[in-house]
């Protein structure tokens, strides 16, 4: 049978103000990564190495912003379960997410084990 330890009220709490941090911080590079990935114009007469390195960087920054907005819909999801009883419980195996891991990647809806694939 899975290994259910219950997160505290504090450590809830505590990971409720990280994800909103991490949110903000989020969007941020949202709004960030959304500048950088502007159309490179073809009026602009920078060279045609300059402008393959353009569109190399405009490819990079598109990837990050699809990826930030992915985290920032993970982040919500976390946000508006924070405080119920599946949170923090992996859903492979259902044992609990390290608190710690929790910390730095509240979004997480696997145990590292099951991250690692040894489940």
């Amino acid at each position: 049978m899975p290994l259910r330890v219950m997160l505290t009220t504090d450590q809830r709490n505590q990971l409720h103000d990280i994800i909103l941090r991490k949110v903000e911080d989020v969007k941020a590079d949202i709004e960030r990564y959304t500048q950088m990935s502007q159309p490179v114009s073809p009026e602009n007469a920078i060279g045609r190495i300059s402008r393959m390195d353009a569109i190399n960087n405009k490819s990079i920054n598109e990837a990050a912003l699809r990826n930030s907005k992915n985290k920032l819909v993970r982040l919500q999801q976390a946000q508006k379960s924070v405080h119920s009883a599946e949170f923090g419980l992996c859903r492979q195996c259902g044992d609990e997410i390290e608190f710690e891991k929790l910390m730095v990647f509240p979004e997480s809806v696997r145990c590292v084990n099951c991250v690692k694939g040894d489940r």
